[in-house]
């Protein structure tokens, strides 16, 4: 056993010592405690240890000596030269079962003596390797001597995050309807449209749109993400987690920050806030609050960018380290309940699903979800609720911040109001989406990955939006798919990590709410279709610049049974130079 530095000070400290066998034993325990003394002063030297806590050391060793020097019995000198084993490493020797009353013994001025027997160098350099080993591992614990030193609760908690800068050129095609157009015949008194903020009608119904959206010229823009996550490990089973970024309360599904506001500052918004439950360890997760999306998906339904709020409950099972089987389920409300001015809105969703592993590289996952909207679907005002409910319209409005553009909306005001119109969606959502991803390995080394996603919305009915608009919809979707290969790795991150993609993407104006889709494709919402081609590649470690195009064509008309179809073909060419830390 070797000695601890205060057992060092008990057997030199505190009490008178007898006189060694030898001037060299003598010589050997002084050169024990100068050597110790030695090393904590290089320490400190060194800016390892400060000079309050080497005295601190040294003391505290001494307080202990002088507390353990009363209860030592002395033990009668034997002796026994390069043998720590034997000698005790500084502690008396057991005498035979004869011996072991030992005799106290007293120098002249009454003070006990204790012997201590002969200490060999390879037990000193132990003892000097051994201190060593323990200061130096107490002082990187501790950080002494570091003035950047932080407090210890600090080591629970962790920084991550992005920034990304991009330039992005939109080019619209030449043939493309006029913004301003896109309603059917005011005589119908029906006002329906799937992208009202391509023309606006004015105060007075029966007079031109006005239009606020471009479809015809081209244009780019410079712009900038930068987001900020603090993840707490409050417990091993409870995670508080938060995330700042740029971005704005209105735009839902991206935080980016468009240059060009004549060097004004940009607006920082929380974006997550959500603790993380595990109290079955990491077969279940529960957590509330806003969250990241907690389904296995695509952007073909919910957006990248997309922050969930509401609670959440996720559960796995593994079998024989293969395969797996998980389940999530969750509760978030689009909008309270306030009487006289709102509905309460919600969506519920439920997914279930299983991962199969094959070799190292190999996998598929497949996962079915059913998305239920609840209480999102217009209602037509009539006359007399309007007399008694004055904000009856606002009630099932699918206000102009909230939605994108695709949905087949209508008019909710009562027929004859001359006011400005209020929207709401023409059908109820109930989606269905059957998500799958391929993971094969390659000649090459590179994951080769297929990813199919397809939805539908099973509450579409032609039949309940003629009750519930007045109008009989003669076109519209119900359905959607995306399909897309990619060859490389799955994330980049290290340099010269690359990847590359080709998809084809198809969602029919009603197959899935607007408002939180893709916010880039086709300009944003439902209703259109076309290829996306892309690629990554770093540059440097966790530095990486991508490039994407996209062309999307429109499906069916902004107006709904309009005679032309009307045109929106959009071309969108991004790139990105983005670092993560």
């Amino acid at each position: 056993m070797l000695l601890p530095i205060d057992t060092l000070y008990a057997q030199t400290s505190g009490a008178s010592v007898a006189p060694l066998q030898s001037t060299a034993e003598r010589s050997g325990v002084d050169q024990v405690q100068a050597t110790v003394n030695a090393l904590l002063d290089a320490l400190v030297d060194g800016g390892i240890l400060t000079r309050e806590k080497a005295d601190a050391l040294v003391a505290a060793a001494k307080a202990k000596a002088a507390a353990t020097a009363g209860s030592m019995t002395p033990a009668p000198h034997v002796p026994v030269a390069g043998d720590a084993q034997a000698a005790g490493l500084g502690q008396a020797a057991t005498p035979p079962e004869a011996n072991r009353a030992a005799v106290e013994e007293f120098d002249k001025d009454g003070k006990k003596i204790v012997r201590i027997p002969y200490v060999s160098e390879a037990t000193k350099r132990e003892l000097r390797e051994q201190v060593k080993r323990e200061v130096l591992a107490q002082a990187k614990k501790e950080r002494w001597g570091d003035s950047g030193a932080y407090p210890s609760w600090l080591n629970h908690v962790q920084l991550h995050g992005d920034l990304r800068l991009r330039e992005e050129a939109t080019l619209l095609a030449n043939g493309n309807t006029a913004p301003g157009i896109g309603y059917t015949n005011s005589n119908q008194q029906t006002f329906m449209t799937r992208a009202a903020d391509i023309s606006t009608i004015p105060t007075n119904k029966g007079g031109f749109p006005v239009p606020n959206f471009n479809t015809e010229d081209d244009s780019n823009r410079m712009r900038l993400r930068a987001r900020l996550g603090v993840g707490a490990t409050v417990s091993e089973d409870v995670l508080a987690a938060l995330r700042f970024s740029t971005g704005n309360t209105t735009d839902r599904t991206s935080t980016n920050q468009t240059m060009g506001q004549s060097f004004n500052k940009y607006t920082v918004v929380l974006e997550q806030a959500y603790l993380s439950f595990r109290p079955l360890g990491p077969v279940a997760d529960f957590r509330g609050g806003r969250m990241p999306n907690p389904f296995f998906s695509t952007d073909l339904v919910w957006a990248d960018d997309l922050g969930f709020e509401g609670v959440a409950v996720s559960g796995k099972q593994v079998f024989g380290g293969t395969s797996e089987a998980f389940a999530t389920a969750g509760y978030f409300p689009l909008s309270e309940f306030k009487p006289g001015t709102s509905r309460s809105k919600a969506v519920v969703g439920l997914q279930a699903g299983a991962a199969m592993k094959w070799g190292n590289s190999g996998q598929l996952k497949v996962g079915l979800a059913v998305y239920d909207y609840q209480n999102v679907a217009g209602e037509k005002e009539t006359s007399a609720n309007r007399a008694t409910l004055s904000d009856y319209a606002a009630r099932y409005e699918y206000g102009a911040g909230f939605r994108q553009r695709g949905n087949t909306l209508f008019d909710v005001n009562e027929p004859f109001d001359s006011g400005t119109p209020v929207y709401g969606l023409a059908s109820d959502f109930q989606v269905l989406n059957l998500t799958a991803v391929l993971d094969l390995p390659t000649l090459a080394g590179l994951p080769l990955t297929i990813t199919a996603d397809a939805v539908t919305n099973l509450a579409f009915n032609r039949d309940a939006i003629a009750n519930r608009t007045g109008f009989t919809l003669t076109d519209g979707r119900e359905s959607g798919y995306l399909a897309k290969i990619a060859l490389g790795q799955h994330t980049v991150r290290r340099k010269g990590e690359w990847n590359a993609s080709l998809a084809y993407r198809y969602l029919g104006s009603d197959a899935t709410l607007d408002a939180f889709t893709n916010s880039d494709f086709g300009l944003g919402g439902t209703n259109n279709q076309g290829f996306i081609v892309g690629g990554n590649y770093a540059i440097f470690n966790n530095t990486v610049l991508s490039a994407r195009w996209m062309s999307s064509n429109q499906i069916d008309s902004y107006a709904p049974g309009s005679d032309p179809v009307t045109k929106l073909s959009v071309d969108t060419l991004q790139f990105d130079l983005a670092v993560r830390f």
